[in-house]
């Protein structure tokens, strides 16, 4: 950061000046030859909203009359942020005064945190609620990203059965219920961030959880949201009211979806041959769908839907962001590109699926659970960072097929199972073919996996990938001559035992066990 940037970040600008020097007005104000458009943006920007609150404490009934508009949104904006903010922050009368002088000051804004490192990660969070069955448990656990330079939105979706370590523990659960033990022990939204953090390599700068009913009515308060729904849907088994069940029908095509209608429509599973990867999908398009709709020019001149929604974030919605960090957010909002948002679901039984489904046992019962392909967070660390360039992995996978490598897999891990899910997992990363894959049981046991690189550097592609689905060190030799015959050798060791534990079960032996249930799944 050079001189000028520094002074400018003293002073709390976020952005650089664009050297852009030329004297005129906007919005009513005069730009100085030092102003960059942002700078102005954000002082129109602030100034707008200090007018309003200014006009709500203003004693004057003229000014109020004719400004009620302006007035009424600023008091149920400033009303709701402090509901929303207080429940978890504990937000003092001196904090919230700060915040508001803050307002007045339009040359100023909260940084946001991962805003100087380029990126903001807020956790969406969707669950029943405390009077609901499965209560906290959360349907929906999802990454938005916002990244800072192209002003792009991406989101990653992880499944409710990824089975995680529970954090400061050696326990493990499915995912979808670290919120709620979070809640019931104190710990609040710290189980699952950590674990989220920990799944996917990325730091969470913020959470919102929001229940069943503020979904709901929010998109009542919308007048409804328009989706276009891929194919028939026809549920029979859908949780209703009491732990029974209810039909949930909805045709092919484009549909108007009232809040209850799409609260079904983003947790029907049942009848979707992708199962919770399809709900994940249907979650990122409803999810889009309101946002055209919240901030579409009908919704912002519409007093009544904007207190209706409004009221709605004040009862039903959780989060750690700051009244002043929410109107730093609104701002940044404006300058987003909507129109092309990165969307990806972490699921299982695709070619270039990152996960893979197994069980556990509970007392007699087997719970099925989804865990990563290559024992390890790699692969999906690598997605959550280039989200925003999925064609990066893409084009990678094409530097694999022009290497078009040979690997020896030497088991001395003591397992005679982990070698062949590790020719399993190579197969699939690399695209490679099993005749190109050559596997040798070793005659001894070794602690760690080590990779030997017959081509000193030729196929980097490859040797990065290889060392991304195992935690192999990269060995200069070793006491086989045969490890030259292939371009890798690969020599598994005890340290894989534990990451390639689990069995691999197909989606045929899972759709047979899961039709012969007939207990209500609170979901």
């Amino acid at each position: 950061m050079d001189g000028l940037q520094k002074k400018q970040a003293g002073h709390g600008y976020p952005f650089p000046l664009n050297g852009e020097n030329s004297k005129r007005k906007k919005d009513g104000l005069r730009i100085s030859e030092d102003e960059s458009d942002t700078d102005v943006a954000w002082r129109s920007f602030k100034k707008r909203l200090a007018i309003r609150k200014f006009l709500l404490l203003s004693s004057f009934l003229l000014i109020v009359s004719v400004f009620s508009y302006g007035a009424f949104i600023s008091w149920r904006v400033y009303s709701a942020g402090k509901k929303i903010t207080t429940a978890e922050k504990g937000s003092s009368f001196v904090k919230e005064v700060g915040s508001a002088a803050l307002s007045l000051i339009p040359s100023q804004r909260t940084p946001l945190s991962g805003e100087e490192d380029g990126r903001i990660n807020i956790l969406l969070l969707g669950a029943a609620g405390e009077k609901k069955p499965g209560s906290n448990l959360t349907d929906t656990v999802m990454l938005a990203s916002i990244d800072i330079e192209s002003k792009r939105i991406a989101l990653l979706s992880l499944p409710r059965d990824l089975y995680v370590n529970v954090p400061g523990g050696n326990s493990y659960s499915k995912i979808n219920s670290l919120y709620q033990i979070g809640l019931r022990s104190d710990a609040g939204v710290s189980l699952i961030n950590q674990a989220v953090e920990n799944v996917t390599g990325q730091k969470i700068d913020y959470y919102l959880a929001v229940d069943f009913d503020g979904f709901t009515k929010f998109i009542d308060a919308l007048g409804g949201i328009t989706v276009s729904v891929e194919r028939d849907i026809y549920d029979a088994r859908y949780p209703g009211p009491n732990y029974s069940y209810e039909t949930f029908e909805l045709k092919k095509g484009v549909q108007v979806l009232d809040g209850k209608t799409a609260l079904k429509y983003v947790r029907e599973r049942h009848d979707d041959p992708e199962g919770d990867f399809g709900r994940a999908k249907r979650q990122q398009q409803v999810l889009q769908s309101v946002k055209n709709k919240a901030f579409s020019l009908g919704t912002i001149l519409d007093p009544s839907a904007i207190g209706g929604l409004l009221s709605t974030l004040e009862e039903n919605v959780r989060t750690d962001l700051a009244l002043n960090e929410i109107e730093s957010l609104l701002f940044l909002a404006k300058k987003l590109d909507t129109q092309n948002i990165s969307t990806k679901v972490v699921d299982a039984w695709k070619a270039d699926s990152l996960l893979k489904v197994s069980h556990v046992y509970f007392e007699n019962s087997r719970a099925f659970i989804l865990v990563p392909k290559v024992g390890s967070y790699s692969q999906i660390h690598d997605l959550a960072e280039n989200i925003f360039d999925i064609g990066k992995i893409e084009r990678r996978k094409e530097e694999f097929a022009k290497e078009d490598a040979t690997l020896r897999i030497v088991n001395e891990s003591g397992d005679m199972s982990v070698a062949e899910k590790v020719r399993q997992a190579a197969s699939e990363s690399l695209g490679m073919e099993n005749r190109r894959i050559k596997m040798i049981t070793g005659n001894k046991t070794r602690q760690k996996t080590e990779i030997v690189d017959a081509t000193v550097g030729e196929k980097i592609f490859t040797l990065d990938e290889l060392l991304r689905i195992t935690p192999a060190a990269l060995s200069p030799s070793t006491d086989s001559a045969s490890s030259t015959e292939t371009d890798f050798t690969l020599y598994l060791g005890k340290d894989l035992v534990e990451l390639y534990k689990y069995e691999d079960v197909s989606k045929e032996e899972y759709d047979r066990e899961k039709d012969g249930q007939l207990e209500l799944e609170l979901e």
